[in-house]
């Protein structure tokens, strides 16, 4: 039985707006990034892409690929005692994704988030959050594939839902996925 979903896609894809409609469902939700973020702010550093980025890599350096899911893993388990199903928002690694796998195996369902690049990229730059220019966008796909092994869990997941609409046609899309994942039924791509 599904108890997690763990959320991953590349930046741009949509994680944040999947994440933010099914907490609207009262899932909890726990955010990988945060993690990095909180470990920014005890640097007193400015909360940037660069700082997060910074951060990021030295502490995987110092504590293994799978250090959010690691240091998670204790939150993620009192949330379960108390919720039948919560949310993983940013899943990163590879290793992250093994962790899990091993700690939660059947109980753990990863859901990646596909959008064609450009359509990525143009989001990106219009984000009001954190916005990226396209050279920034480039350079930050490489990172993630490259050093956070960000192409593992993606190639791998369970379910695959393709962001090319609008919010509205996703907000559908996540409608009907969490019908089928209620009742137990998972298509591999889901593209209504």
């Amino acid at each position: 039985m599904v108890r997690i979903i763990a959320i991953v896609g590349m930046p741009g894809s949509g994680k944040s707006v999947i994440a933010s409609y099914l907490k609207t469902y009262g899932f909890p939700m726990i955010r990988f990034g945060e993690i990095i973020i909180r470990e920014v702010e005890k640097r007193s550093l400015a909360i940037t892409p660069q700082n997060e980025q910074l951060v990021r890599e030295e502490i995987r350096k110092q504590h293994g690929m799978d250090v959010c899911a690691q240091m998670a893993l204790p939150l993620i388990k009192s949330k379960l005692l108390e919720h039948q199903l919560i949310i993983i928002d940013g899943l990163y690694s590879f290793s992250e994704y093994k962790t899990l796998k091993k700690e939660f195996n059947d109980e753990l369902l990863v859901l990646a988030i596909f959008t064609p690049k450009a359509l990525r990229y143009e989001r990106l730059t219009l984000r009001q959050d954190r916005p990226l220019t396209l050279a920034e966008a480039q350079k930050r796909d490489f990172m993630e594939i490259e050093k956070i092994e960000k192409g593992g869990p993606i190639a791998i997941a369970d379910l695959t839902i393709i962001n090319d609409g609008s919010q509205s046609q996703l907000h559908k899309k996540l409608e009907q996925l969490l019908g089928e994942i209620l009742q137990g039924v998972f298509p591999v791509i889901c593209t209504v």
